[in-house]
């Protein structure tokens, strides 16, 4: 019969180690995962806060979404009061758009954006987008989050 030797690990060292493994492999991970930073502005001097109203992209990180393309708010500004609450299409031009959601506190001008899925060339898109104005002389409005694409049928 074989023997095993079982060493207890004390609670720091095994902390310690977890953290050195994380820092290790954490980045590693989420290249994996394709999961990257997303830094788009835009001018919403043409929203007007009624349904159909949009925004133009003026600088964007991610090809697929080039200067020009625009946002469309389905619902109007108010409904809730204080909020904007409205379905979105990003359209990138030439059958290239993304679906998606934003909720915006008209007081703050923050904001939370989800993005669903998409056609053409943001088939698969996926982001998770923090919105807020920004600081003056700047009046461009500011999404900076997460993106990623998903194949067909399921994660890349």
């Amino acid at each position: 019969m074989k023997h095993c030797r079982l060493q207890i690990v004390s609670t720091p060292r095994l902390v310690a180690g977890l953290v050195t493994l994380t820092l290790l492999l954490g980045p590693a991970l989420l290249s994996a995962s394709g999961v990257r930073s997303l830094h788009v502005r835009k001018d919403c001097s043409q929203f007007t806060g009624l349904a159909g109203s949009f925004c133009t992209v003026t600088a964007s990180n991610i090809a697929a979404i080039p200067v020009g393309s625009k946002v469309f708010y389905d619902q109007a500004a108010g409904i809730p009061m204080g909020l904007l609450d409205s379905n979105i299409v990003l359209d990138a031009g030439n059958g290239n758009r993304a679906v998606g959601r934003c909720t915006l506190d008209l007081a703050t001008g923050l904001a939370l954006c989800l993005f669903f899925d998409g056609t053409g060339d943001l088939a698969g898109f996926h982001a998770r987008i923090n919105g807020s104005p920004g600081v003056p002389p700047d009046s461009s409005y500011h999404w900076d989050g997460r993106y990623r694409f998903t194949g067909i049928g399921g994660d890349e």
